[in-house]
């Protein structure tokens, strides 16, 4: 294995990647854990660019690092936060989850490691954004009106159910 600057990139981009998850799940401040999770959002970006993606490099920032997480940001902002019932988590147990999370790692190394890809179209990454777009409105143009109308009446079941909350409490219920 070479050590080239491909390669550099690529572990720099994985470590802030992983370190922004390890943050964002042990960070005890919403604020702290929605920067965290920017740069973990970012640092997937640049392993998108990596991988000659741009154009889904791209969006990965201008909607996962904008508007997802400001949506969160105002979701957390704007709930209660109250309970402080929360039981502690044994010793045992985390060394339970550690030891998942060790088992899983060595069963993905094993399972990536002598897998062969074959050769590969080297066509890919040209004029990617072109690609997506032709696919993404002649092949799966179903599929992607019918995910609008499925967010559609997600937002609108919100808006009802945040509305009738709000009676609720101006009731006193």
């Amino acid at each position: 294995m070479s050590l080239n600057g491909e390669f550099i990139a690529f572990i720099v981009l994985a470590l802030c990647a992983i370190g922004g998850g390890v943050l964002m799940i042990n960070l005890s401040k919403v604020v702290h854990m929605v920067v965290a999770l920017v740069f973990t959002f970012v640092s997937i970006a640049g392993l998108y660019v990596l991988l000659h993606a741009e154009f889904i490099a791209a969006v990965q920032i201008l909607i996962y690092s904008g508007a997802i997480t400001i949506i969160m940001l105002f979701g957390i902002m704007l709930t209660r936060h109250n309970d402080t019932s929360e039981a502690q988590i044994s010793f045992g147990r985390k060394v339970l989850v550690l030891l998942g999370v060790v088992g899983f790692a060595v069963a993905i190394y094993f399972g990536i490691y002598d897998f062969e890809i074959g050769n590969q179209a080297t066509t890919l990454h040209e004029e990617n954004t072109k690609q997506i777009g032709i696919a993404l409105y002649s092949k799966y143009i179903i599929p992607f009106e019918l995910t609008s109308v499925v967010l559609l009446v997600a937002l609108v079941g919100a808006i009802i159910l945040a509305k009738k909350d709000d009676e609720e409490e101006a009731n006193g219920e």
